[in-house]
This record gives structure tokens, C-alpha cells and sequence, in this order.
């Protein structure tokens, strides 16, 4: 009997292949789009992070992490303390996902990376010696490691797997092995072990746990790294062999996705950024359902009907007709449409517990009737309000606010995390992240940013 895994052989070479390319690239090597990415990769998550610090969540995940921690090393943003290398990653990168405000690559995944990402790079980098270029390295390496591994797995969303935990601990895998300097054979083995780590079930959508995920994902991502870097090793075919990640998470394989257009196609360019704080396929709705509103200009009760039309997608991941919670609501449609209506906004307030259960978004709810389009994008939508003597006001939202195709300004990103921000920090603390931020690739310490987000 032929064994299917460690030694039987598939000689495709992607797993090995990828990490000797993110072992190896330099600084020079990325275009100025990449490197602009990631600083506003950077700022805006902080800003998520920020704006999560003080949820209730958050509260009983810190309660669990000071009572197990191991050695203070690594600052737990916005809340004046100190956690291990393994435990601070669990807590920014949980904070950063809560809101479900961070960032989403959909090139082909739907993943929020730099929660995973950046949760395991900031710990990292306060043992010293990490600029501003090292980090975006890293972050960059990250981005390509997740992505790439998600395109040879096409089938691994449909099986209801979680991609920020599972591919989000891949992408941190690397970009921490990258931040440390590992060499290809090493950062081979911390794909593997990162890999051997991934876990995340859609299931737990609207719950406290959907989050943690990309925390763990930044923790698991970490100890891949450090246990690399001491010759622990794994599989080197981890992503491509007979067992690996994308035949065993996935009814499809295609590893030769990985390395396509490699050095070419950055992965972090096609990044998106969330103006709303919901699931991402609720974006063009929630652009449809605000622009018609202001032109139907017709009171909620008056309204007979809210006819939406969006990409399947959009009803498989978030067709919670009746969300109990805020953190549930950012997965209703019917909430999403009916709020989005009545405030002509979908920022945290509108996916709070307090808007979940309010009695004239409830009644409105009840009106918003959808229909699925098969060859509508996934970041399209149509808004249809029909008014009380039949009259329609219709918007068509070809490509979502803050995706690729309309893309959110540098303007509007600052926005964002000063309005994240400033409650928790104040304006001149805010005002100071977002100067380092924009001067991330001149900085000698990044660790200066972690102390001003302490």
C-alpha cells in the first residue's frame, strides 16, 4: 500500500516554491502600490482594533488571557496592558475582526487578512529591531501566502470553512517567518506547521467566536514561526500533497494557482477596504439601499416595499432574517437594508445591539424582499423603494464603496480610523498614528506605533 503522505512525493515543488519566493524578495523588488497598501492596510486596522477594544467581548477574552498568560511581552492595543507573545496576538486580532470592520481581499477569496496579519507582526516586532520596510515585507508576504493558498483551494469557502481562521493562519505563518528572517527551507516549515493549525467554521457567524478566529489565526501564525526558527519542521508539500491543505479543505485543487504570476501580481494591491461595519457582500446593498433612500426621501412607515436585488452570495452568507444581536445583525440582509434605509449609514452604531432590536427596524425589516442574480458581481446590487401609491425609486450599484473596482481615497481611510480612533485614544494620540502610519517606510522602530496605540 502506497502511503498518501510525508514521503509519497507529488514533486509539484508549489509549497517549496512559494516560500523560497517570499523568503527571498526584496524591499526594491515591490511596487510603490504594494508598499502604499500597506500602510493603508496598517492604519486602518489599527483604527478596527481601536474601535473594538471596548467591547464586552473583549472583556471576557482578557479576563481568560491575564488568568493563563505567560510572559508580558506584547502590548494589547488600546487597553494599557501587556500579554504574552502568544496571547496579545489572540487579542488584537480579535479585536481588529469584532466589528467586522477590517479590511477584505476578494480576489478570488473573500479573506480579512491583516487581522491575522498584523496581530502577529506587532508582537513579533516589540523584541526590537524591526523598521518600517521590514514590516511591509512581511505584511506583503503574508497577503501572498493566504491569498495564493485560498486561490488553489476554490471549493474551501463553500465547505463552510472560515477563511480568516483558516487561510488567516497560513498568511500569518508567513508573514511572521518573514519577519524573522527565516530562510526558504524554514519558511517552508512554517507553512506546515501554520497550516497543520488552520481552523474556523462559518457556523459561528454572529457569534463571539467568529472573530476569535483571526486572533488565533495571529497566535497559531506566530508559534508556526518560532518553532520554524528552531528547526522544528513539517511537510513541504503542506499546500499540493496528497493530504495537504487544498485537497483536504477543498472539493477542488488547483496548485498551480499558488504560483501564477508570482513577483508580478501582488496580492496586497488588490486588497479592500470596508466603509461599513458588516459582511462585505452586504456592501452594495447597504450603497443601493442609502442612495435610494435619499432619492425616494419617504418616511420608514410609508414605505411599502424595499426590493433588493444581489449576488447569490450575498443571501448564502448573510440571510439572517431575524438577527437577535448586533454582532448576528451583520449578517442580515433584512437589517442591513432596512437600517442602511432609515439612517443613511452602516457604521457600528447601525449593527449595535441597540439597532438590532429597534421597533422601526423591525417594521421595515418585514418589507425588504430579495431576489438573487446570477450574474450580478459580487460587490453589485440593486435598491428598489416602492413607495405607498406604487411609485419606484431605483439605484444600481455596480461595484461596492471600498472594493476594487471603487476603491475608498486615502482620505477617506484616515477618516475611518480617526473616527475609530479618537473616542479611544483622543484627537492628538489619533492625529499621531496616522502621521507614523503614512511614514511606516521611514520608520527605525515600528515599535513606536505600538506605544502610541497603547
Amino acid at each position: 500500500m502506497k502511503a498518501e503522505y510525508g514521503v509519497a512525493s507529488l514533486d509539484l515543488n508549489v509549497t517549496k516554491d512559494l516560500a523560497a519566493f517570499l523568503a527571498g524578495f526584496r524591499y526594491q523588488d515591490l511596487p510603490e502600490a504594494a508598499v502604499h497598501e500597506a500602510k493603508r492596510g496598517l492604519l486602518d486596522w489599527l483604527g478596527c482594533v481601536l474601535a473594538g477594544s471596548r467591547h464586552l467581548t473583549i472583556d471576557r477574552l482578557l479576563t481568560v488571557l491575564q488568568a493563563v498568560g505567560s510572559q508580558p511581552l506584547a502590548t494589547v492595543l488600546g487597553r494599557g496592558l501587556r500579554l504574552g507573545l502568544l496571547e496579545a496576538p489572540i487579542a488584537n486580532g480579535q479585536m481588529g475582526h469584532l466589528l467586522d470592520f477590517d479590511d477584505t481581499h476578494m480576489g478570488g477569496v473573500v479573506l480579512h487578512a491583516s487581522s491575522p496579519i498584523l496581530s502577529g507582526l506587532l508582537a513579533l516586532a516589540e523584541r526590537g529591531g524591526v523598521d518600517g520596510k521590514r514590516l511591509i515585507c512581511a505584511t506583503v508576504a503574508g497577503f501572498e501566502a493566504g491569498v495564493r493558498t485560498g486561490h488553489a483551494a476554490p471549493g474551501h469557502h463553500d465547505g463552510g470553512w472560515h477563511l480568516t481562521g483558516t487561510l488567516g493562519t497560513i498568511a500569518a505563518g508567513a508573514a511572521a517567518a518573514r519577519l524573522l528572517g527565516l530562510d526558504a527551507k524554514k519558511l517552508t516549515y512554517a507553512l506546515g506547521i501554520a497550516a497543520t493549525q488552520a481552523a474556523g467554521m462559518q457556523q459561528n457567524r454572529g457569534t463571539s467566536c467568529k472573530s476569535l478566529h483571526a486572533g488565533k489565526a495571529g497566535s497559531s501564525g506566530v508559534l508556526a514561526a518560532l518553532l520554524a526558527e528552531q528547526g522544528f519542521n513539517s511537510s513541504e508539500e503542506i499546500i499540493e500533497g496528497k493530504r495537504g491543505f487544498a485537497r483536504i479543505y477543498s472539493n477542488e485543487t488547483r496548485p498551480e494557482a499558488v504560483l501564477a504570476e508570482l513577483g508580478t501580481r501582488w496580492e496586497i494591491t488588490r486588497n479592500g477596504y470596508k466603509p461599513y461595519a458588516c459582511g462585505v457582500v452586504l456592501h452594495p446593498l447597504i450603497d443601493a439601499t442609502i442612495g435610494a433612500s435619499k432619492k425616494a426621501n419617504i418616511a420608514p412607515d410609508a414605505v411599502a416595499k424595499i426590493a433588493l436585488r444581489v449576488h447569490p452570495h450575498a443571501v448564502k452568507i448573510t440571510g439572517v432574517d431575524n438577527p437577535q444581536s448586533g454582532l448576528m445583525s451583520k449578517f442580515s440582509i433584512n437589517h442591513a437594508a432596512a437600517v442602511s434605509y432609515i439612517d443613511r449609514a452602516g457604521g457600528i452604531a447601525q449593527f449595535s445591539d441597540e439597532r438590532s432590536s429597534n421597533a422601526e427596524v423591525l417594521a421595515l425589516r418585514k418589507k425588504v424582499e430579495v431576489e438573487t442574480v446570477a450574474n450580478f458581481g459580487k460587490d453589485e446590487a440593486t435598491a428598489t423603494i416602492i413607495g405607498p401609491r406604487g411609485e419606484r425609486h431605483e439605484l444600481h450599484i455596480p461595484h461596492a464603496s471600498g472594493t476594487v473596482g471603487n476603491p475608498m481615497s486615502d482620505a477617506a481611510i484616515e477618516a475611518k480610523f480617526l473616527g475609530n480612533a479618537t473616542p479611544v485614544l483622543g484627537a492628538a494620540r489619533a492625529r499621531q498614528i496616522v502621521d507614523l502610519a503614512w511614514r511606516l517606510d521611514r520608520l527605525a522602530d515600528v515599535r513606536d506605533i505600538t506605544q502610541a496605540c497603547a
